[in-house]
């Protein structure tokens, strides 16, 4: 029995079963499951897409499809700025509040318009910071009193990511931040 039980382990092993290998990514505090390729109608869909549930340490509220680079870039966003910016208020940053990641839909979800970043797995909104000691800090705030806390974390969010909304660039991003990894020639797009 007890062979039998080592022989079925060594192959999951070779075969990347097991939730190990190039199926997981698990380092640094990227926790990340791949997917593979996620097919959607039309221009719809996710190449080398990852199940995300946790990046820099800090926990999503919900797991985020997006795509492996969309993934590292939010991952290092959070160690490099979101993290030291928050610093120890409330505990310190545990956890952020996803408010939308891969769906297959246009921009601002208007008949006609190009297709949305979201819709390539490029893209992930976030809607609040969650600190340790139950404290969030939505993006609702942002003309009070965490205003300057959360334009610090937009601005920051400029260069790590190709696009940064938030809500000075329209009536439609109001409650989050709206991060993706759309290449710009001219650098990153900041509203």
């Amino acid at each position: 029995m007890k062979y039998v039980a080592i022989v079925m382990v060594m192959a999951l092993a070779s075969c990347g079963g097991g939730g190990s290998g190039a199926d997981t990514i698990s380092r640094g505090g990227l926790v990340a499951t791949k997917l593979g390729s996620v097919p959607g109608p039309g221009g719809c869909g996710v190449s080398n897409a990852y199940r995300v549930t946790e990046a820099a340490g800090v926990r999503l509220t919900q797991a985020a499809t997006i795509n492996r680079k969309t993934a590292e870039r939010l991952d290092g966003w959070l160690r490099n700025h979101a993290i030291p910016i928050i610093g120890n208020r409330g505990g310190g940053l545990t956890g952020i509040q996803v408010a939308a990641h891969y769906a297959c839909r246009s921009r601002n979800s208007r008949k006609g318009a190009r297709l949305s970043e979201h819709a390539k797995g490029n893209a992930i909104d976030i809607s609040a910071f969650i600190l340790a000691d139950g404290t969030r800090i939505t993006v609702l705030g942002w003309r009070g009193r965490d205003g300057k806390m959360l334009k610090r974390l937009h601005a920051s969010a400029c260069g790590p990511f190709g696009t940064v909304l938030g809500p000075e660039a329209d009536r439609h991003h109001q409650d989050h931040f709206h991060f993706d990894t759309a290449d710009y020639r001219s650098g990153s797009y900041c509203r």
